[in-house]
């Protein structure tokens, strides 16, 4: 019980949450993809994970924020996972509020990348003010992904042929120069069959969607798009990221069983057949996207260990501020020898 005559709590409003935190979760992506890189290549996918959420959560105890998480990763596969609800952020001394955030986060993306050495995993995060993202449940979701140049032209109900042409179009390209992104499952066999016939090259992926959304959205990576179903709250991370990019993405909810009817109405999802937008998915004002590479990557560097420590190569992001950063950080766990530190 508050004393009659306490002053309100000193809420501190002036931090701005893209230039005063970008930075702080940084760190946070950092801290997690240098604990899940010691276990690559080690065949452990849970351990990898754990490692990964678990240094997650000792680096968010130490940014002066009121989180809560709002989409975590591993109901689906029952890994261990950042639970929906969790609040996380440093402990505010007595009489101090710190800025509400959202958080989206999938501690380690490509899990069984990680767990064979297999290149393209990585640690993400998206922040944003409260009700900025969509509180997605943990399902599948289609999607169609490209880049700024193909805004508001898709349609996620069309023929395969006629959005590969549309693409191919906006990026004056013919359709046999583009490269589609496709996660290699069975249920994408009537999709990677379309997108054959109607000429355009295919990339399939064992894991990692959500790293290839974000490179179809930057140029000179080799992605022009991704297509298919993949998990809906990678979506909404994507989404957060290519809000920042200014790039194109269509989704809908895959929901086909009573459970996931009551779950999305659960959610507050009043129509689960909605077609969204990145902007729909992440409407937030404030948007913060970081990812930092676990092993090697088209977009970003795994991380290297050396002597002394390791290095970490991170893409950080934010949505009204229009940047995009590549942090190359040096972590040194220990005096370098007497011929200084390695960079390698």
């Amino acid at each position: 019980m508050s004393e009659p005559n306490a002053p309100p709590p000193l809420e501190i409003t002036n931090l701005d949450i893209e230039q005063d935190l970008a930075l702080e979760f940084v760190h946070v992506v950092e801290e997690a993809a240098i604990a899940s890189a010691r276990t690559m290549g080690q065949g452990d996918p849970p351990k990898s994970d754990q490692v990964a959420v678990q240094a997650m959560r000792r680096a968010f105890e130490r940014v002066s924020i009121d989180g809560t998480i709002v989409i975590g990763e591993g109901e689906r596969d029952k890994a261990p996972m950042r639970y929906i609800g969790e609040q996380v952020g440093l402990k505010p001394p007595p009489g101090v509020q710190y800025p509400k955030v959202d958080i989206a986060v999938d501690p380690l993306e490509g899990t069984n990348l990680c767990a064979t050495g297999a290149s393209n995993s990585i640690v993400v995060l998206a922040a944003s003010e409260p009700n900025g993202l969509l509180h997605a449940p943990d399902c599948y979701m289609e999607k169609i992904i490209a880049g700024p140049a193909c805004r508001g032209a898709l349609d996620l109900d069309a023929p395969v042929e006629e959005n590969l042409r549309i693409i191919a179009s906006c990026l004056e390209r013919d359709v046999s120069d583009l490269t589609i992104v496709v996660l290699d499952r069975p249920r994408h066999a009537k999709l990677i069959q379309s997108i054959r016939e109607a000429g355009a090259r295919i990339r399939l992926i064992h894991d990692g969607d959500l790293s290839a959304g974000i490179a179809a959205a930057i140029r000179g990576v080799g992605v022009d798009a991704v297509m298919g179903s993949g998990g809906a709250p990678e979506g909404v991370i994507t989404a957060a990221a290519l809000r920042c990019l200014h790039g194109e993405m269509l989704a809908r909810l895959v929901v086909n069983t009573p459970e996931l009817e009551e779950r999305v109405a659960a959610m507050g999802i009043r129509d689960s057949k909605r077609i969204y937008t990145a902007r729909d998915l992440a409407p937030g004002k404030k948007i913060i996207f970081a990812a930092c590479g676990v092993t090697q990557g088209a977009l970003l560097n795994g991380v290297r260990f050396f002597g002394e420590g390791c290095r970490t190569h991170t893409l950080v992001m934010t949505r009204s501020l229009n940047k995009v950063r590549f942090v190359d950080a040096i972590h040194l766990q220990r005096p370098p020898g007497p011929r200084g530190v390695r960079l390698y």
